[in-house]
């Protein structure tokens, strides 16, 4: 008898099949274990505010199809404390002071294009939003001690409308499941979110090579 598994426990099993856990991850590691300074940090958050206005931006164009919808909890939302966190770490001309690495025009413009489908777009959402909210936590707290912030500084990580982070998980994972996509068009979100935790990784390694560069 064959067994069929819940679409989101494929989705888990492709990208670790896919994407080693390492990859990448020297630069957050160095920033939470103390090699990395608040300068480092900086940068994290630039290249991330071009990466969420692009999904954001996306997340608006689809909020009224039926598909997409129940995923779009207000709570994800993390372009405005992003740029927050800028502003207090920057001053008012962040904006003139901050621009994309290589990777992240790639990860943008993979983002623009994947999200012409409900199912690209839900693939970007689910990797980069379930992924900053499973580590938003400890990230927080990590650099609220090591950098002296309270919350200005790492709005970013402060997911305060999500009360039950691993309720709300659940909840967004059973809402894939409920999706009633074609094999294909499952065999085409999977490759997509693989495609998502790549660009992910490789800004984290874009992010490494610029401060050895500095």
């Amino acid at each position: 008898m064959t067994v069929v598994i819940p679409f989101s426990e494929a989705v888990r099993e492709r990208t670790a099949e896919r994407v080693p856990a390492d990859v990448g991850c020297s630069f957050m590691t160095d920033l939470l274990i103390g090699r990395g300074t608040r300068d480092d940090y900086v940068p994290l958050l630039a290249q991330h505010s071009f990466v969420y206005a692009a999904l954001e931006d996306a997340a608006v164009r689809w909020s009224g199809d039926p598909v997409v919808a129940p995923f779009l909890a207000p709570g994800l939302t993390r372009l405005p404390a992003i740029e927050a966190d800028l502003a207090f770490l920057l001053g008012d001309d962040w904006r003139a002071r901050i621009s994309p690495l290589p990777t992240t025009r790639a990860y943008v413009d993979r983002i623009e294009q994947a999200s012409s489908w409900a199912g690209g777009f839900i693939a970007h959402h689910y990797t980069r939003c379930l992924g900053d909210l499973s580590g938003g936590h400890l990230i927080r707290s990590i650099l609220q001690r090591r950098f002296g912030f309270d919350t200005n500084g790492v709005g970013f990580f402060l997911f305060a409308e999500i009360a039950e982070p691993k309720s709300f998980k659940t909840t967004y994972r059973r809402q894939l499941d409920a999706v009633a996509w074609s094999a294909d068009e499952r065999e085409h979100v999977l490759d997509e979110v693989c495609a998502a935790y790549r660009f992910s990784t490789d800004l984290f390694t874009d992010l490494a090579a610029a401060k050895a560069a500095a």
